[in-house]
């Protein structure tokens, strides 16, 4: 069985490259594209069956008697087995084929909805979410490789945050669909018919989804762009095996520990409100929990502008430096949810408001701390080091699980929202810590570029705007001003390439 999955999810062998330079250039947009919109359909089926459980929180506490601390002990323990299992799979993404890798796993999560919505108390429940985590953890690391693979690092922050989007857009559609349904159909159906909706769009990943540019004969996405090849192509060729770039790059970087610390208090705010949000509204705003629903539904959407914000930000305005949009994000993140908390208001149109535009806010970090991560090592190990920061991301479900529920029964929601900015204000403390980081992988060409305009105090994006080119002959050739594009030899895709 285990040989069998192994054969099924290897990554697919290279094909012969296309010969013909105008297809290459077709086939090449033709598949940046279709890979870009099924990692963000795919993604957004996982959030379908991982958010299914925030809208029934309430009915489920109220139908079995269960306590705030019991139900943020499950949210925790789903939190903390989600973030071993993307970090441990983070290596597995990297080394497998992303078509299956992540159709399996959401396939998977839909399965365990339908035995959560047909089990009842609170063992029945922890058990089956705990193990929902596990392969939950199997969705974004197949999206981290798709994404190094067919984009390269000067245009990833803008990329990341459109397949990003898939978490505003999977969260959101969830909350707006089980707010109806639990309303008019009772909590269990919250459960079943996103897991129809998850299983239906795994088949879609199968139709659509690809591996590798070379997979389909297309040369890697730094040579179709003229651009330095990447660091890790490099390496490769010096004997650096996979392990020694992990702990090189990823474990042997200070700077990345700072963006895993930054993006555990980012999820505690993330989450705190997307788990709980629904619960505060119902309990303390007395809100209809239809309405509370959608209001949540509205933070997801609303968080959907933050990232494409936040990455266009990323890559024009700062030109790279993810830690400068994300310090800013989280300190107006913090204003809005102190406003919130604060001002005498009952109006639920005001308070929703309040609420979107921390979502705003705190979505533009949770997208780019991703990106971050993968522009600081060779792309060989994207998905590990993006399962790294997701192992520090889902250790905060301790504080917005657990701990938040035990803060709320204990001392009541106000400490509940003074923790959240509490959060957001540390979260934005470290991220002033990578303010002037550079945004590179050491040893690439860009960052001694970056590294030289600093010392002579020139701007980084300045130096080298003749960038190593592509030129034709006989064989590819780098050479600076070229054309960015060359003519290859001929192709027979492996991955299933056919266009349809």
């Amino acid at each position: 069985m285990i040989k069998k999955l192994s054969r099924l999810f290897a990554t697919a062998p290279d094909s012969e490259p296309v010969s013909d330079r105008q297809e290459m250039e077709s086939d090449y947009h033709y598949w940046r594209t279709r890979v870009l919109y099924t990692t963000l359909v795919g993604y957004a089926g996982f959030y379908l069956v991982r958010k299914s459980l925030s809208v029934a929180i309430p009915v489920i506490k109220e139908e079995y008697g269960v306590s705030n601390q019991q139900m943020g002990l499950v949210l925790t323990l789903f939190g903390l087995t989600y973030g071993v299992s993307k970090f441990i799979n983070g290596f597995f993404g990297d080394q497998t084929n992303p078509r299956y890798f992540m159709a399996f796993g959401l396939i998977c999560s839909a399965i365990i909805n339908v035995s959560f919505g047909l089990s009842g108390g609170i063992i029945a429940f922890g058990s089956f979410w705990i193990l929902n985590g596990w392969f939950q953890g199997m969705g974004w690391a197949p999206c981290s490789k798709t994404l190094v693979n067919w984009f390269s690092a000067s245009e990833r922050g803008f990329k990341f945050a459109i397949a990003n989007t898939s978490c505003a857009v999977g969260a959101a559609s969830v909350m707006f669909i089980n707010g109806y349904l639990i309303r008019y159909y009772g909590w269990r159906y919250c459960f079943y018919v996103p897991a129809v909706m998850a299983f239906i769009i795994a088949l879609f990943i199968l139709n659509r989804h690809r591996d590798r540019p070379q997979s389909l004969g297309l040369p890697t996405v730094e040579k179709f762009r003229g651009e330095e090849p990447d660091i890790g192509d490099k390496e490769g060729q010096e004997g650096l095996s996979y392990k020694q770039v992990v702990v090189q790059y990823i474990f042997g970087n200070p700077m990345m520990w700072v963006v895993c610390l930054a993006n555990f208090f980012v999820y505690i705010v993330r989450y705190s409100v997307m788990d709980w949000g629904t619960t505060f509204l119902t309990e303390e705003k007395g809100v209809d929990i239809m309405q509370a629903a959608w209001i949540v539904g509205g933070y997801e959407l609303a968080g959907l502008a933050g990232m494409l914000v936040g990455g266009y930000t990323m890559d024009r305005l700062f030109k790279g430096y993810g830690g400068r949009t994300c310090a800013i994000s989280m300190a107006l993140c913090a204003i809005f949810i102190f406003l919130f908390w604060k001002l005498p208001i009952e109006s639920v149109a005001i308070n929703g408001l309040l609420l979107w535009a921390a979502g705003f806010f705190i979505y533009g970090p949770q997208c780019l701390v991703a990106v971050i991560a993968v522009n600081m090592v060779p792309k060989q190990a994207g998905a590990a080091a993006v399962g790294f920061t997701g192992l520090f991301g889902y250790a905060s479900t301790i504080l917005s699980g657990w701990g938040l529920g035990a803060i709320v029964d204990n001392y009541g929601w106000n400490t509940g929202l003074f923790t959240l900015v509490i959060s957001a204000f540390v979260g934005m403390l470290l991220f002033t810590v990578l303010w002037n980081s550079n945004p590179h992988p050491p040893g690439s060409q860009a960052y001694s570029n970056h590294q030289n305009s600093r010392k002579s105090g020139s701007s980084p994006e300045s130096v080298g705007k003749n960038d190593i080119r592509l030129t034709a002959g006989p064989q590819l050739r780098l050479v600076r001003g070229s054309p960015p594009l060359a003519p290859l030899p001929s192709h027979q895709p492996s991955d299933g390439g056919a266009k349809g």
